[in-house]
C-alpha cells in the first residue's frame, strides 16, 4: 500500500485549522506555494519528505516516517473535529498566547504544543469532548505548564 493521500491532506488540515493558520501563511512559512499546499490538503499531488518536513516545522511539529508491516494500523491522526473548532476560539488563542509569552516561546509553537497535549490527553478518554471539556483540560494544562510543582 502506498501513502493515503487523503488521510495525509485530512491530517495537514486538521493541524493547520487547530492552530488558526491559513494556506497562505503555512505555505510562505515552508517556502512552498499556496496551490501546492491546497492540493495536498485536498488529498492531490505526491509531496517530498522535503515539503512534508518543511509543511511540519510550518505547523509546529515534525515530520516522522515509519516502515509497518501489511495490515498493521497507524495510531496517529488528525485532531478531532471538535478540537480544531476549540482551538480556533478567542479563549484558547488568548490563553496560548498569554502562555506562551510566560514561557517565552512563539505564539504558534505554544499553540501547536497545546493541540498536541490535548489531542494526546483526550484520545484515551474514547469519547468525543465538547468545548467546555476541552477548556477544562486546557485550564489544567496551563496550571501545570504556568506554574510547575517546586
Amino acid at each position: 500500500m502506498s501513502v493515503d493521500h487523503a488521510e495525509l491532506g485530512r491530517r495537514l488540515r486538521a493541524r493547520r485549522a487547530a492552530l488558526g493558520r491559513t494556506v497562505a501563511s503555512v505555505a510562505t512559512d515552508a517556502a512552498l506555494s499556496v496551490p501546492y499546499v491546497a492540493n495536498l490538503e485536498n488529498g492531490r499531488g505526491n509531496p517530498t519528505l522535503s515539503a512534508l518536513d518543511r509543511l511540519a516545522e510550518a505547523l509546529g511539529t515534525r515530520l516522522t516516517v515509519s516502515f509497518a508491516d501489511p495490515g498493521t494500523e497507524e495510531t496517529s491522526s488528525a485532531p478531532p473535529p471538535s478540537l480544531v473548532e476549540f482551538a480556533r476560539t478567542r479563549r484558547f488563542r488568548r490563553q496560548a498566547g498569554s502562555l506562551a509569552t510566560l514561557l517565552g516561546e512563539d505564539d504558534r509553537v505554544t499553540r501547536a504544543r497545546l493541540v498536541d497535549a490535548l489531542a494526546a490527553v483526550a484520545g484515551p478518554l474514547d469519547r468525543d469532548l465538547h468545548e467546555a471539556d476541552w477548556q477544562r483540560l486546557l485550564d489544567a494544562l496551563v496550571l501545570i505548564l504556568a506554574h510547575p510543582a517546586s
